[in-house]
């Protein structure tokens, strides 16, 4: 089993973080983003000083899904350093969730002070409309994985000098920001819990309806193992879920990848200029 460690004592996210700083040196981003299905998009709207393919990154696992480009973005957002990851890897996908996270380890490596995550998911919650942004406070993790222990035993707080967070894996400081900057912009952030699940398929009616009673919001293959490492790094995350399709357990129909990408794309008009607007006054 992958545990993600190199050769010698060298971490596999110390190897890819060296790797970026030789090529950009007294480059420190500040952000660290994961934009999913649909969103690619923001990347656009950094002035980028480089990009790499994922394959060109020592041990980054690459991302085989549509709407996921597989590039590291670095460059500036609202005159911010930040490092965004155009795409992630799943762990459905075959990758390890040591490989999944090592992308989340090497933003640490490189001193993020945020780590800013976006994903597609279905709606559980009638309230949701396809296409609306909710940010989440809580999730469930039914992935039946946990990237904690391997980040301590590899590359974990004590290896990067920073304490172990006890609060909130979702930072309840920058979602009331996110609340009070949306609401500034002409729309509102609803706050949901996102359950975690391996996939690759999407739900069927019965689990759409075991998860609503469990508590959970809306349902998504992503962002739990990414967010939990972030949290024991004591890095604090602030996570968007883009809702591309509203369950209805009691009437048969068919997600399609396309209908993510298209709602996805739709919500990211709200997203960007708030990602935008809470580093402009934030980070200055």
């Amino acid at each position: 089993m992958d545990k993600g460690c190199g050769q010698d004592g060298v971490t596999a996210d110390e190897l890819a973080a060296d790797w970026i700083r030789q090529r950009h040196a007294g480059f420190a981003p500040r952000i660290g983003i994961i934009l999913g299905s649909g969103l690619g998009a923001l990347a656009d709207h950094i002035d980028s000083i480089a990009s790499h393919p994922y394959r060109d990154i020592p041990g980054f696992p690459q991302s085989h899904v549509a709407g996921h480009a597989g590039r590291l973005v670095l460059g500036h957002l609202r005159s911010t350093a930040v490092v965004a990851m155009q795409g992630r890897a799943h762990l459905y996908e075959g990758w390890s969730v040591e490989q999944a996270t090592l992308p989340v380890r090497t933003m640490a490596r490189l001193g993020i002070e945020l780590l800013i995550v976006s994903n597609a998911s279905g709606g559980i919650n009638p309230r949701f409309r396809s296409g609306q942004t909710v940010l989440i406070d809580q999730h469930v993790n039914l992935m039946f994985r946990s990237p904690v222990f391997h980040a301590e035993a590899c590359s974990g707080a004590a290896a990067l000098g920073v304490p172990h967070r006890t609060s909130s894996i979702y930072d309840p400081v920058w979602i009331e920001r996110a609340e009070k900057g949306a609401i500034e912009l002409g729309f509102s952030l609803p706050r949901g819990t996102y359950l975690g699940t391996l996939g690759p398929n999407y739900e069927t009616r019965a689990e759409y309806r075991a998860f609503a009673k469990m508590g959970a919001d809306m349902v998504g293959m992503s962002t739990v193992p990414e967010t939990m490492v972030a949290s024991q790094l004591g890095i604090p995350s602030l996570a968007f879920s883009i809702i591309t399709n509203v369950a209805k357990p009691d009437t048969p129909s068919k997600t399609e990848h396309a209908e993510v990408l298209e709602w996805s794309r739709t919500a990211q008009r709200q997203l960007v200029p708030l990602i935008e607007q809470l580093l402009q006054a934030y980070f200055h």
